[in-house]
């Protein structure tokens, strides 16, 4: 592949990534916006309680989840950027070896990262607790358990 032909996959790369990454944040809301929805019907609607703090997790989870996979995809952006950075620059980068440089190396550089089944649990549980990701499912928690000692 030459330089100026790996630069081209580079920019396309980069286009398709910025695209998804885009389009996760975007999935994020609705997730957030789900979880107010079902947690007030669940409490105010149907009255089930407590029980509503164990739904409410799971769909927090579920974005801290979704969260960590737009987390892969900003790594392997800031490599391609790199990549396009330093072409832009020498215009020679498959001479120095990196292939972490190279075009079209997203699920090459994720596998070579991963951290096994425990890692990518707490990876999970880390993308879950960052603020915009438990921004509303706090709230959500903290509305339950008010309504709830306030029925009981």
């Amino acid at each position: 592949m030459t330089p100026d032909s790996n630069l081209l996959a580079l920019q396309q790369e980069w286009t398709t990534l910025q695209t998804q990454f885009d389009s996760y944040e975007k999935h994020s809301l609705f997730i957030k916006l789900f979880n107010v929805a079902i947690s007030c019907a669940l409490l105010f609607i149907v009255n089930i309680g407590l029980w509503t703090l164990f739904i409410c997790a799971i769909v927090w989870l579920q974005d801290g989840i979704w969260k960590t996979f737009q987390g892969r995809i900003a790594q392997r952006l800031e490599s391609v950027e790199l990549g396009i950075k330093h072409y832009a620059s020498t215009k020679n980068a498959e001479s120095n070896g990196d292939s972490s440089l190279l075009a079209m190396q997203f699920n090459t550089a994720w596998e070579e990262s991963r951290k096994g089944a425990i890692g990518l649990v707490f990876e999970y549980l880390k993308n879950s607790i960052k603020p915009t990701v438990a921004y509303p499912h706090v709230l959500l928690l903290l509305i339950i358990i008010a309504n709830s000692c306030l029925a009981g």
